[in-house]
């Protein structure tokens, strides 16, 4: 009895002990994350008054996302011997240099996809990943300050595809204007001079014309969040018909070491894209075809998988 009285005690006085130290632990632990939590706001307070200093400043992201899948005698599928992929990616990235007197910010912007669907069983279609997404675009704008937030400014923007038809149609806007810098990280382009060169080997779809061009560009880091949206639109003094629009989205969020989970989506507007399409497509061609009969459809993309933060 005496020995059971004892060891109940001592196990009585370890649990107590051992619930003492990791109350004790916890509240240490505590107070660390706390400490941590204020350093870290000062760090980025400092980082907030690095920012703001006129210089260089570079960065960029992108994201890559893959899923590869194989079937042999599948049964439940209609193709049961058959190989399918999807792999793409995305990057992002800007070179800014910001003067008392003057500003050039440069920016990049490429998504590419690949698809394979490989029906064993049939010799006649493709055994290859066949570009889809193929989107390509660099920005160059130079700004003479006429104050903190409006500048006399000229910009250059080439858009094209890389995978197929490189420059079949590309996109090369030059103009003047003015630009607005409302807050920091958020540029605003008006210009109302500016000449949309159209490259194309479609001369009855595609036409270069004079008009005016709006971008709006929002960049931002937040901690572990990278974000990045782009609008850009050309509006054609020549006829409606020869205008378009595109806006980008890019997400990126950080969980270790500059990996982690990425998004992006796109949007797009492009009437002499969709005349083109109908004159030359695989199935069904219109090689006639007119403005009047193009159904201007929004075009769309999206891509999710890691994203990795430089």
């Amino acid at each position: 009895m005496k020995k059971f009285l004892f060891v109940f005690v001592m196990m009585f006085a370890l649990s107590s002990t051992y619930a003492q130290t990791v109350e004790e632990l916890k509240t240490e632990q505590k107070a660390k994350k706390d400490s941590i939590a204020a350093l870290q706001g000062k760090v980025d307070a400092l980082q907030g008054k690095i920012d703001a200093f006129p210089g260089w400043k570079t960065g960029a992201f992108g994201t890559i996302g893959a899923n590869i899948a194989g079937f042999n005698d599948w049964y439940s599928n209609p193709n049961k011997n058959a190989s399918t992929g999807n792999i793409g990616f995305t990057a992002n990235g800007f070179a800014n240099l910001d003067r008392e007197k003057f500003f050039w910010r440069n920016s990049g912007n490429i998504n590419l996809a690949w698809v394979k669907n490989d029906n064993k069983d049939d010799d006649t279609d493709s055994d290859s990943f066949d570009g889809t997404t193929d989107v390509f675009s660099v920005t160059s704008l130079y700004g003479y300050k006429l104050s903190d937030k409006w500048a006399i400014s000229t910009l250059g923007e080439y858009r094209t595809s890389i995978i197929n038809n490189f420059n079949d149609p590309g996109f090369l806007d030059l103009g003047i204007g003015v630009t607005w810098t409302p807050i920091q990280d958020l540029v605003v382009v008006i210009h109302p001079l500016n000449y949309n060169f159209v490259f194309a080997e479609n001369d009855d779809a595609f036409d270069s014309s004079t008009g005016a061009k709006i971008v709006a560009d929002y960049t931002k880091q937040l901690g572990k969040v990278n974000f990045k949206t782009n609008f850009s639109t050309f509006q054609s003094y020549k006829s409606s018909d020869l205008s378009n629009w595109t806006w980008i989205n890019s997400f990126g969020y950080t969980l270790w070491k500059g990996i982690g989970l990425g998004f992006e989506f796109g949007l797009r507007g492009n009437k002499q894209e969709g005349l083109n399409d109908l004159q030359t497509r695989v199935n069904n061609p219109v090689p006639n075809a007119t403005f009047g009969d193009v159904d201007n459809k929004t075009q769309s993309y999206w891509l999710f998988g890691l994203n990795y933060s430089f």
